[in-house]
């Protein structure tokens, strides 16, 4: 029998409809979109319309989106590329210590904490700021904490769910003339993210948390904010990113970002519905035995993270194979310490090593959801 998924914050299924979106441009349109002839304006038309699909989804303008291999890029390029146009504008040539302040907190994907941590050894100051037994960032640590050349706070926690108040940290950086990046990997088709109401000059998307493929993302740069390229070449993508255009996937994207445009806000409703039914399933009989990571309301709407009090939730979930999840963030599984976010939050390691990340998402159902539920319990 094939496990129920609950681990859609890891990465999601292709959606039928992007498939179907993308094929044709895997058979027949293989054109190179800079080629001047009928297949490359066939494939450029392609990526110029996936464009303003992703534009849409976050209010932005189609000129204002750079495609990259995946989120992991995005957040690079949006962090390293402040700092180092920063130093070029500076200096006109970069020598000695690089100048430049980054303002992240404690709970950052490591797509984040590890390019400022690359840059803190070139000479970039960087602040970790902390946060909140909610994983909350709190303004005003942020307005202590400047001047700065960027902030970069995360949309929504990985692991936990939890919502930043992005608005109100972008309005305090803007008046210390700080740009402002956030990651909306996990937001994006779950809650409503546009960068004019949040204020932000840098978004990193990527599309394997889109229900698009793996290798793909998008990187939105305000009009009139500059970044030095992370990748060097021909002048593709406006001549902000080299390298000739993945058009299936850019493709695949484009669509994805359509159907979560079409599918709020009804999608988050669900998806609430989904988790909250879950988390009462097994709360209703564990009762105080289980504890909520994260903000009880202000998180993500799919995001269900729990600490399985006298469990290790490595070993609980050896012991229910029939269910995927996670005991922390995908992108660095496998170890038994407790999750960084949890230590940052302030969880006792004795309660935390129980935590468990279950994640739901388009395809799941409630029958899923019951029967995930009548399975975690059993297990006890």
């Amino acid at each position: 029998m094939t496990p129920i998924y609950l681990d859609y914050n890891a990465t999601t299924p292709l959606d039928p409809a992007v498939v179907d979106a993308m094929l044709p441009y895997l058979r027949e349109h293989f054109g190179n979109p800079s080629s001047a002839h009928a297949f490359g304006k066939t494939a450029h038309q392609a990526v110029d319309q996936a464009r303003a699909l992703a534009a849409a989804l976050i209010g932005a303008q189609p000129d204002e989106i750079i495609f990259t291999s995946g989120g992991t890029e995005a957040s690079n390029h949006a962090i390293k590329g402040t700092v180092f146009v920063q130093a070029q504008s500076l200096l006109g040539k970069w020598f000695g210590r690089l100048k430049g302040h980054i303002i992240t907190s404690a709970i950052e994907h490591p797509a984040t904490l590890q390019p400022c941590e690359f840059l803190r050894r070139l000479g970039c100051k960087i602040t970790i700021l902390p946060v909140d037994r909610f994983g909350l960032v709190d303004p005003k640590a942020v307005r202590k904490a400047l001047p700065a050349t960027l902030v970069s706070i995360m949309h929504s926690n990985n692991e936990v769910g939890t919502l930043q108040p992005i608005r109100e940290i972008a309005r305090i950086a803007k008046e210390h003339g700080a740009l402002v990046h956030t990651d909306v990997a996990q937001s994006v088709g779950k809650v409503p993210v546009d960068v004019n109401d949040l204020g932000v000059d840098l978004l990193s998307i990527a599309g394997h948390k889109v229900y698009a493929p793996k290798g793909v993302g998008a990187l939105y740069v305000r009009t009139g904010v500059k970044l030095e390229r992370l990748i060097h070449g021909a002048g593709h993508e406006g001549g902000q990113r080299a390298g000739t255009e993945n058009v299936p996937y850019i493709v695949g994207l484009g669509k994805a970002c359509a159907i979560a445009r079409q599918s709020l806000p009804q999608a988050t409703e669900r998806l609430r519905h989904l988790r909250d039914r879950l988390f009462q399933k097994l709360q209703s009989s564990l009762g105080d035995k289980i504890v909520l990571n994260g903000h009880p309301e202000r998180r993500l709407p799919n995001t269900l993270n729990v600490n399985f009090a006298g469990q290790v939730g490595a070993d609980l979930l050896q012991k229910v194979p029939q269910i995927a999840a996670s005991t922390g963030s995908a992108c660095h599984e496998g170890q038994m310490s407790q999750s960084p976010v949890l230590c940052a939050m302030g969880v006792p390691p004795d309660i935390g090593k129980g935590a468990v990340r279950l994640t739901v998402g388009r395809f799941t159902t409630e029958e899923e959801v019951d029967r995930a539920a009548d399975i975690l319990l059993k297990a006890q």
